[in-house]
């Protein structure tokens, strides 16, 4: 019977690596394939990247960065975490992996493991059991709570699932004749960039992708994957957002802003309501809103947590997993 062995993930691998994320895994998603990775420049992050082998076949990876004596979730990416292939969901095979996994820390001298896992709602199958073996290996956990809707039970009416506060704020959007369509030129994307860096100054922050980077994903990299929508006021872009496609099952937004002289005209609420018809029109299966919480989860935001329940959402956690050696 093969021995489970665990390598560093070389770029001979790369090929190897999408193909299991992509079509063998429990969990993974495109935003841990090379193909996603590979966009950050050489040298923003330090590649500790793990393949975790039962003979020549990779059961699972665990994309990350080494920090010091850390191994962490790969800063690069939403999720990193254990991924997980289809056949190693089985206890005889979980138990050798993480002994692999310990013994692998120890023997490479890493005193702190973080695994950031995929989010439930974006999994293919039902992981609860690696969860269970990462808690039963002594892994501490935190908490990020997201907002989703679930299409299969959201009414052809999208407006009666809304709260009585978003269905009168959104008809208040009605009064200023917006029109809502898919941004695809350069110059649409250049101007969904000025919003959403006009909407990061408050906080005194940039967004995490550069314009370069964005219009590169959505014409090679990720172009079957990212999509891009405005909001207009005659001619002038006044609310923007990104969506991504987690395998045409999950619609999933990103970058959600509006121009800060204009948010008394709930410009806000017209756009995330175009975007859920947008996604059930589309036939996916779910959409989700992202994350309402801060510093990795000991923060709720509630505003924006109460605005999303709002909309007729559910919750779902992203869950982080710790350990020390």
């Amino acid at each position: 019977m093969a021995a489970i062995t665990i390598e560093q993930f070389s770029t001979d691998l790369e090929k190897e690596w999408d193909r299991f994320v992509l079509k063998e895994s429990t969990n993974g998603t495109f935003l841990q394939s090379r193909n996603f990775l590979n966009y950050h420049p050489e040298g923003r992050f330090k590649d500790a990247s793990l393949v975790v082998k039962k003979g020549n076949a990779i059961v699972a990876v665990i994309p990350a960065n080494r920090e010091g004596q850390s191994i962490i979730s790969h800063r690069g990416s939403t999720f990193g975490g254990v991924v997980l292939g289809k056949q190693a969901l089985k206890v005889s095979v979980l138990e050798d992996i993480f002994k692999a996994l310990n013994d692998y820390c120890v023997e490479n001298s890493i005193n702190e493991i973080v695994l950031k896992q995929t989010g439930n709602i974006f999994c293919k199958a039902d992981t609860s059991l690696l969860d269970y073996f990462l808690f039963l290996n002594g892994y501490e956990v935190s908490y990020e709570l997201g907002y989703w809707i679930d299409y299969t039970d959201y009414p052809e009416d999208i407006i009666s699932a809304f709260s009585s506060s978003r269905r009168r704020d959104y008809r208040y959007s009605l009064k200023s004749d917006f029109t809502f369509r898919e941004l695809t030129s350069d110059q649409d994307i250049s101007e969904f960039y000025d919003i959403l860096c006009d909407n990061y100054t408050k906080f005194g922050k940039n967004p995490v992708h550069t314009l370069a980077e964005l219009i590169e994903f959505k014409k090679s990299r990720l172009k079957d994957i990212v999509r891009f929508f405005g909001v207009f006021e005659e001619n002038q872009m006044i609310a923007s957002g990104m969506t991504f496609s987690f395998d045409h099952r999950v619609i999933h937004t990103q970058y959600l802003a509006v121009r800060q002289d204009k948010t008394n005209l709930f410009a806000n609420e017209f756009l995330y309501t175009n975007l859920i018809k947008t996604g059930k029109e589309d036939g996916f299966e779910k959409f989700s809103f992202g994350t309402s919480t801060l510093e990795s989860g000991k923060v709720l935001n509630k505003p924006l947590a109460q605005f999303k329940e709002g909309f007729g959402t559910q919750t779902f956690l992203n869950i982080t997993y710790r350990k020390k050696f």
